[in-house]
């Protein structure tokens, strides 16, 4: 009789521990092999048109904001600009926000910049190039429609004016602005140097140790030291209330980034399971459906640190990405000149992406899977470019 009490004991203790496996996750799937996800595509549309760009129609910081103002003149229902601050030599930074002004139901909002690093070009024009796009097709295609509809779309082109003029990467402090947000910011394994400008006149953008081969960059002497992050910041607070979607930081290289990384040190946040789902189901998109590399956090080391993508996931929790466009063939690193050709083939290539994310809004908002499929115009994504 003892032996079968035993028996029972030891069978009821197994099953509580199973149990507690089961929901502790400690048997989870891994993110990247979830189960299905039934799949929405949107039905045919009327097609969307795309800008009528050309080749070499490159917009500087003055190129940007006549055709901001053009396209609010032209849209003034749908589209206001706004300056969010200034930069160091203090250039207004553009905003131009993009909704139905007329419907005041409840809406999704989103945030999306570019050339926080001024030597990257073609961040600010796709930023420019979408605008135009969602603009144009307002009234005509029901897929656009129903986006502008539901959603309020903050634009900021060129988040670094100063340096887009001066084809530089950093700010006029000589500060990579990219490295100067509230996020792992500072460390010096990460390759930042807390500088600034020092006694308010010496620059010193980056210190390159050629014996250990390793660049190190002036992040800043503390988190939003500079004007520009300053500006980002607030008017990220101010869509706190605006049921906030999502973030993508833009830059070039051809690669898109999640907020999802990997460091030999201790993060200052945790990433659920739930989290990394979603963001592997972008991942899984846009890889599979663009010619642009998907790289996953959980495969990534981050070079540097401070980064405004993974500040907007820590301080608001919502899906953040990076958006390197381009090849690498185009990339005008730390200091070099980028090169600068086929605009028109590089700003397409960019509205698969832009597109999937906002008809995916909601589920975005919601930490749920993107399982909705955008219907794009003919031609888009367009055949990649043969490399030279």
């Amino acid at each position: 009789m003892g032996k079968i009490i035993r028996i029972y004991l030891i069978a009821i203790f197994i099953t509580i521990i199973l149990l507690f496996a089961a929901f502790s996750g400690i048997f989870d799937e891994d993110p990247k092999k979830t189960e299905d996800t039934p799949i929405i595509v949107i039905p045919t549309d009327y097609s969307s048109i795309l800008p009528d760009w050309n080749d070499g129609e490159y917009h500087d910081y003055k190129g940007a904001k006549i055709k901001l103002t053009e396209l609010e003149n032209d849209f003034s229902d749908l589209s206001w600009v706004y300056s969010i601050g200034k930069s160091v030599l203090g250039r207004d930074i553009w905003c131009i926000r993009i909704t139905n002004e007329l419907n005041t139901s409840r809406k999704f909002s989103c945030l999306i910049d570019g050339t926080i690093h001024g030597s990257e070009w073609e961040s600010g024009d796709a930023c420019l190039y979408l605008a135009e796009y969602l603009l144009i097709n307002y009234g005509h295609n029901n897929t656009i429609s129903n986006i502008l509809n539901k959603s309020e779309i903050y634009i900021v082109p060129v988040l670094n004016p100063d340096g887009r003029q001066k084809d530089e990467r950093w700010n006029d402090n000589g500060v990579d602005v990219n490295r100067n947000f509230d996020s792992h910011f500072g460390r010096w394994k990460a390759y930042n140097l807390r500088l600034g400008k020092l006694f308010g006149i010496i620059k010193i953008p980056t210190i390159y140790l050629p014996r250990l081969g390793r660049r190190y960059f002036n992040c800043g002497r503390r988190p939003f030291s500079e004007p520009e992050t300053k500006a980002l910041r607030d008017l990220a607070n101010s869509l706190k209330s605006k049921d906030f979607s999502f973030y993508v930081n833009c830059h070039t290289a051809q690669y898109f980034l999640s907020s999802v990384c990997n460091v030999d040190y201790k993060p200052e946040f945790k990433v659920t399971n739930q989290q990394r789902i979603v963001f592997n189901s972008i991942l899984d998109w846009v890889e599979e459906n663009t010619e642009y590399q998907a790289v996953y956090g959980e495969d990534y080391q981050h070079v540097g640190f401070g980064t405004a993508q993974d500040w907007f996931f820590k301080e608001f929790r919502i899906v953040s990405f990076t958006f390197e466009i381009l090849s690498p063939d185009y990339e005008p690193g730390y200091v070099g000149k980028g090169k600068h050709d086929n605009l028109v083939h590089w700003m397409k290539t960019t509205i698969p992406v832009y597109m999937f994310l906002l008809v995916n809004m909601e589920n975005l908002y919601n930490w749920e899977e993107a399982n909705i499929v955008p219907h794009l115009p003919e031609g888009i994504p367009p055949e990649p470019l043969e490399q030279s």
